[in-house]
């Protein structure tokens, strides 16, 4: 079977200077579907480029807190996580605990903030309003979201400059990225027109199977350079680490999965250019 996925809208500037800003730049990483790695993205890309000496916030979007407990933090002991900052306006400061990188925490409590919100207004808006106190303070704000389109991954993409996509190799999963086009096209029209898709990341590869292999192909041909070179195989490292409270480049940092992640810090860094 094969997969019909519309055409971007336009193609990534890759002759484009790096733009210098004093402001951090905000990254969302987004896909409807579970499973594909965007928790395990967002922490290792931060740590990534916190190695380079740059200064990171991980938020924590997704009710389920995994990226809170990825860096050894019980989303069951939180008095103060990210539905505070988004339903009572509590300064993101306040949510904010400093470990492998900085992380402004989730907790269950997250998954009543779209209800609590419904009647708030300029509710869309909340995130990034409470990015405003802290926007100096960092270098890349990365934003991890809940398996869904809602209110929660709106904020987040509204917040955003750029969105990272990662994508497992399989069919369902890319299917997603239609509804996930349709939804940015959606916040650029109402939002945030600036906010676009900085890559596309090939996750969970297992590269003996032809399924992969052709689930690659129809990326590459459907959104060309979009499709980041970098490709996150399957490893156990994935799982392991987070068991530990740190990031696979803290726990493995001489591993494959390690590197990976170092290759796409150095893609997304470069400004586009694959």
């Amino acid at each position: 079977m094969r997969l019909r996925i519309p055409r971007p809208y336009e193609s990534i500037a890759t002759q484009s200077e790096p733009v210098v800003s004093s402001k951090a730049k905000v990254i969302a990483f987004a896909n409807q579907k579970g499973g594909v790695a965007k928790t395990t993205t967002t922490l290792n890309l931060a740590a990534a480029f916190a190695e380079e000496g740059h200064r990171v916030l991980c938020v924590d979007m997704d009710p389920q807190g995994n990226l809170t407990m990825s860096q050894g933090i019980d989303p069951d002991t939180l008095d103060r996580s990210m539905f505070d900052v988004l339903v009572h306006d509590m300064s993101i400061r306040e949510v904010i605990r400093k470990r492998e990188i900085d992380v402004a925490c989730a907790s269950i409590d997250l998954a009543g903030a779209e209800i609590a919100m419904s009647t708030k207004i300029g509710r869309e808006r909340s995130l990034e309003k409470a990015f405003r106190a802290i926007e100096e303070d960092y270098d890349f704000i990365c934003i991890d979201t809940p398996p869904s389109l809602g209110l929660l991954t709106i904020n987040a993409l509204t917040a955003a400059h750029k969105v990272i996509v990662p994508v497992q190799c399989e069919y369902l999963s890319m299917r997603g990225l239609i509804q996930l086009q349709n939804t940015l096209s959606m916040i650029r029209e109402n939002l945030n027109p600036d906010v676009d898709i900085e890559g596309i990341l090939p996750t969970l590869v297992d590269s003996r199977t032809i399924h992969a292999k052709e689930a690659i192909e129809i990326l590459e041909e459907n959104f060309g350079d979009r499709v980041f070179a970098s490709r996150i195989k399957k490893t156990v490292r994935f799982a392991e680490a987070p068991v530990r409270g740190m990031s696979v480049l803290k726990y493995d940092p001489d591993g494959m999965a390690a590197q990976s992640y170092r290759e796409l810090a150095k893609e997304v860094l470069g400004n586009g250019k694959r």
